[in-house]
């Protein structure tokens, strides 16, 4: 396995991250803590480093089992972990500042996952998801401390909106404190709306990208096609495909199955060779129940698709930019603003 920079930082990364929230049984779906050791030990010998988690995940038991597979070896691994949710994912009752954005919680959870995960720092610590009421100076700051304290080593954020990653570096930049270097969202054949804005931000402020749920909730594996008679089968999906895949989920994992048989290869490899193929620092999150899951998602590195196979995985799963983006893309326009002399510009900035 190769190996990248954490965005606009010196931190070396594998060039897959390994996602847990497959481990611990709390939530009846997980991975036992045996399976959970196979599943770590082989991302591990693939050369993997870089370990995903959240306070939430199976209620706290996902960082308590990394801390102990991480214990012996902790300075070889880059450890991520977020704070937003509740302790008790599930649970919606009771504490007001239980969750949320704000310093009180950044602080608390920090506490609570530093223990859990038997560590006295966190290499990378996501705010998890937006909560629209914390003001972000608020934030930045807070995040900023925790790094001078050295508690904190690099700071990301994950499932928000373009213009707040965007407003926060800008105001981290300007008050001489920590910037975000990543940006974790759901990115995948199925879900290619972050290439409206949240991906070019990205690219502009240097952040690596980590897509969530990269094979569609499993639509992207190919076990609810139409054409191996599971048009109809139920798991367990991510918001993507949410309860009853749609006809446009079904057709793009044709095709991705299509490129798979070509290739000889899996559909899961092949939908996760597709995002590794996109333009930026593009780091996917894998998981796995099984160590089976985990060793064939590991062998999407080898594999370089062909032109003609990215077309035909675009084409088929294309969306429409909207507004502003086709509009300044149309040619009138782009005549007008250009005073007819576009294709004589050379743009480095592209």
């Amino acid at each position: 396995m190769r190996y990248k920079l954490l965005g606009k930082s010196g931190l070396r990364v594998s060039e897959l991250c390994l996602g847990t929230m497959t481990f611990g049984e709390d939530w009846g779906w997980g991975a036992s803590q045996d399976e959970s050791r196979k599943v770590f030990d082989a991302f591990v010998e693939a050369g993997g480093n870089f370990i995903d988690t959240a306070n939430g995940y199976t209620d706290g038991s996902s960082e308590k089992i990394v801390g102990e597979f991480i214990a012996s070896e902790r300075e070889r691994f880059v450890v991520a972990t977020k704070y937003s949710f509740p302790l008790q994912m599930n649970d919606h009752k009771g504490n007001p500042n239980g969750s949320g954005n704000h310093r009180k919680n950044m602080m608390e959870s920090l506490e609570g996952s530093l223990k859990r995960l038997k560590t006295d720092y966190i290499d990378l610590f996501w705010l998890h998801a937006w909560d629209f009421m914390t003001p972000v100076e608020e934030i930045m700051r807070a995040f900023d401390d925790l790094v001078r304290q050295g508690k904190v080593l690099y700071i990301g954020v994950s499932d928000a909106p373009a213009w707040v990653v965007s407003q926060a570096n800008t105001i981290a930049h300007f008050q001489g404190w920590t910037p975000f270097v990543a940006l974790q969202i759901e990115y995948n054949l199925l879900q290619r709306t972050p290439e409206r804005d949240l991906l070019p931000m990205a690219k502009a402020f240097d952040l690596a990208v980590l897509p969530w749920s990269p094979l569609g909730g499993g639509v992207l594996t190919g076990k609810y096609n139409k054409s191996q008679g599971n048009g109809n089968e139920q798991g367990r999906l991510s918001s993507t495909a949410g309860g009853n895949i749609s006809e446009r989920a079904l057709a793009i994992a044709e095709v991705v199955t299509q490129v798979a048989q070509e290739i000889g290869r899996t559909p899961s490899q092949v939908a996760l060779a597709w995002l590794r193929a996109q333009p930026g620092v593009i780091i996917p999150i894998i998981g796995a129940r099984k160590v089976s899951q985990i060793q064939d998602n590991l062998a999407c590195v080898d594999i370089d698709l062909s032109p003609e196979h990215l077309q035909r995985l675009n084409e088929v799963s294309q969306i429409e930019l909207g507004f502003p983006h086709d509009f300044l893309q149309n040619e009138v326009i782009r005549d007008r603003l250009f005073g007819g002399t576009f294709n004589l510009i050379d743009n480095h900035h592209s």
